[in-house]
């Protein structure tokens, strides 16, 4: 049987009439119930569209299909396919009163239940939100004009040490030791290369930065720097993703271990 056919010409109003209880006491009784009401269909097929003839069975709940080898299909009303076939989208209008010649007026379709072509899912406010998180997020390792080198004098010693830990990841604390007069972006930056040689050589992907803090000690610029480190990429402003950051430090000529 041919897929998704669509009814045009409505004979509803005559199945509910002729459906109606009968009436006493009326000068003229209502008239009986057609057996069958005669309705023409949309025929989609890979050659085309095209009308048919059909017949709905007020019996059966049945339309019947007039095939074009003069056999008879027959669809409930009542089915999947039997509901789609009174449905028509602005579309197949439109396609039949060009292709067809047709003049489709609103009198035309006034039974048919016209299907609106179905709208883009909107973003919600979730997803908008994420969005708008993930545009503020930077790499942790600050930008460095193009070209930049950094000085190996600046820098002295770093470490590494775990805070806390548990299957979520791991709370270290960077302590990196440089030369006075380094800015603080030069100094954060070794802080973070340094842990990403630390993370890397334990196979932790990302790390997400949540604190700094800067200190003066026998001379020597000390910074304190606290991270978290995970398998995947956490929620965060300023995310240190290992490989990439490595990568960058080595460009940059600042030490990562």
């Amino acid at each position: 049987m041919r897929g998704g056919i669509i009814a045009l010409l409505a004979g509803a109003a005559l199945i509910v009439a002729g459906c109606a209880p009968e009436s006493k006491g009326l000068a003229t009784p209502p008239r009986a119930k057609p057996d069958e009401v005669k309705v023409s269909i949309v025929d989609r097929s890979i050659a085309g569209t095209k009308l048919s003839r059909a017949r709905v069975s007020t019996k059966s709940g049945d339309i019947l299909i007039l095939e074009p080898d003069g056999s008879v299909s027959a669809v409930s009303l009542d089915s999947p396919a039997g509901r789609d076939a009174f449905e028509v989208t602005e579309e197949e209008l439109a396609a039949l009163e060009v292709n067809l010649g047709l003049d489709l007026s609103p009198a035309d379709v006034a039974n048919f239940d016209i299907v609106a072509p179905e709208k883009p899912r909107l973003p919600t406010a979730q997803e908008k939100a994420l969005e708008a998180f993930a545009a503020r997020t930077r790499p942790a390792l600050p930008s460095f004009p193009k070209g930049f080198a950094a000085d190996p004098q600046s820098f002295i010693a770093s470490r590494v040490d775990v805070i806390s830990g548990d299957k979520r990841g791991d709370l270290v604390e960077v302590t990196a030791n440089l030369k006075p007069g380094v800015d603080a972006d030069l100094a954060f930056a070794y802080a973070t290369c340094a842990l990403a040689g630390w993370a890397d050589t334990r196979g932790k992907s990302f790390g997400r930065h949540i604190r700094t803090l800067q200190n003066k000690r026998d001379g020597r610029l000390v910074v304190g720097s606290v991270f978290t480190l995970s398998d995947t990429r956490p929620l965060g402003l300023r995310v240190m993703e290992t490989k990439d950051t490595l990568r960058a430090c080595k460009d940059r000529g600042i030490p990562a271990a």
